[in-house]
């Protein structure tokens, strides 16, 4: 008997292409570097990093009829996910990736056939959604399609969780209403504070902002639910609502905790915000008694490791490496 998913992603799989040169190109630059190709794409990434960090996990995307397509169904199935993929007439997605000695990167997607998952074919994913504890989305797939798989976990009693990447994706009112939890980097922050509250701010002060004051932005951009900020280098904040904070003590009194980064010797960064994002769903899936902050521990540890490795979605370490690393 198969065991049903516990984590459902929505979203997008691509064929990277990554560039490691000693420093990032300028604008009209010819470096050179090593290139590599491998699968990516946040959907997949966050899906194998699910499955890596413990949970029975299914995946929803739409494909291409060639070789990358077929690339992602068997590497799903090498790592045990549920693939539930749509055959769209283009390309499978592709990205290009420029990483720099320090690991910093650079990205530029092509949608393909992630642009062609329709909300039609996720509505007929609603049995597998229904077996979902936590369905986690991104913005590399339209915005119908994502909207009808949160819709169809919030009438499940699923946790919904929204990526809000890439920072330029539109996120609209009707997807933060739906998320029980958004997840976004310093960018994106500050692209929906700038979108939905009318509040400037500029990225690069976000980590330096105290406690306070991102509680406060947190609860003005989604007042009912967990909003929890990917900082890189910086580590991670999460923010609960008043009352949710009252029912798990590992947040304390504020309702918000601030979490430092994990020692790392980074090598590349492409797909660490994936990595939290699939260690957290795993986390809060497998376990949904567990306290909050010791979920966010895991998957701020599961996001440092997978920066110790080249790549994207193979970079994905087990919840073994994991505790061999930091312990449990």
């Amino acid at each position: 008997m198969a065991v049903a998913p516990r984590v459902v992603v929505v979203g997008s799989f691509n064929q990277d292409h990554v560039w490691t040169a000693t420093r990032l190109p300028l604008p009209g630059e010819t470096l050179a570097g090593r290139h590599a190709s491998g699968p990516g794409g946040k959907g997949f990434n966050q899906a194998v990093a699910a499955a890596r960090a413990g949970a029975n996990t299914a995946f929803i995307c739409a494909l291409g009829a060639d070789d990358a397509g077929e690339l992602a169904r068997s590497l799903a199935a090498r790592d045990g996910i549920a693939l539930h993929a749509q055959t769209v007439d283009a390309p499978t997605g592709s990205a290009g990736i420029f990483v720099d000695a320090g690991g910093a990167n650079s990205i530029v997607v092509g949608p393909g056939a992630n642009a062609g998952l329709s909300a039609r074919f996720v509505g007929a994913q609603g049995a597998a959604i229904a077996t979902a504890r936590v369905l986690l989305a991104q913005l590399e797939s339209p915005a119908d399609a994502v909207a009808a798989a949160l819709r169809l976990a919030r009438a499940a009693g699923a946790t919904s969780m929204l990526n809000p990447a890439p920072a330029d994706a539109a996120t609209t009112p009707d997807l933060l209403a739906l998320s029980d939890i958004l997840t976004p980097n310093e960018t994106e922050f500050a692209a929906l504070l700038a979108r939905h509250v009318d509040q400037a701010i500029d990225p690069a002060v976000v980590a330096t902002l105290d406690d306070e004051t991102l509680h406060r932005l947190c609860r003005r951009l989604l007042p009912h639910g967990r909003v929890v900020l990917t900082m890189g280098a910086a580590g991670c904040f999460a923010s609960f609502p008043d009352a949710a904070a009252q029912r798990d003590g590992s947040i304390g009194p504020r309702g918000c905790l601030r979490l430092a980064a994990e020692p790392a010797q980074a090598r590349d960064s492409t797909g660490a915000g994936d990595a939290f994002n699939g260690a957290l769903a795993a986390a809060l899936a497998t376990d949904a008694t567990a306290p909050f902050a010791g979920q966010l521990r895991f998957a701020n540890r599961y996001a440092a490791l997978s920066t110790e490795r080249h790549g994207a979605a193979l970079a994905m370490p087990t919840r073994a490496d994991v505790a061999a690393r930091f312990g449990a």
